[in-house]
C-alpha cells in the first residue's frame, strides 16, 4: 500500500535557508535509496488558507509505510536531519493510500 509523506515549510524571513540548502542536496538520495519517489518539490505554492502560508511544499510517496518509517529512522537520515530542525519550522503529514 503506497504511503505519502507531505510537508509544508516555513523558512524565516530574517534568518533565509542557512543550512536547509544542504539538507535539500542531501535529502533526496537517501529518500531515493529507500524507494521514495518526489512528486513536487517545490517553492511554487499558493494557499487557500490565509493563516497557513509554507515557502514550500514536498510530497513524497513511498511504496509502503514501512520503507517512509525505515527512512526517516536511518542512520543516513539522521546525520542531516538537522540541517532541517535547525533552520525551517514545517508541519508533515503520513498519508496511508488504501
Amino acid at each position: 500500500m503506497s504511503c505519502f509523506f507531505i510537508v509544508d515549510a516555513y523558512i524565516d524571513k530574517h534568518r533565509g535557508y542557512g543550512m536547509y540548502n544542504n539538507y535539500i542536496k542531501n535529502v533526496k538520495p537517501i529518500v531515493e535509496s529507500f524507494g521514495g519517489e518526489y512528486l513536487a518539490r517545490t517553492e511554487n505554492v499558493t494557499s487557500l488558507n490565509p493563516s497557513r502560508n509554507p515557502q514550500r511544499v514536498i510530497i513524497i510517496k513511498f511504496p509502503s509505510r514501512e520503507a517512509l518509517e525505515s527512512c526517516f529512522n536511518s542512520k543516513q537520515y539522521k546525520s542531516i536531519m538537522h540541517e532541517r530542525l535547525d533552520d525551517v519550522d514545517s508541519k508533515a503529514l503520513i498519508v496511508e493510500q488504501e
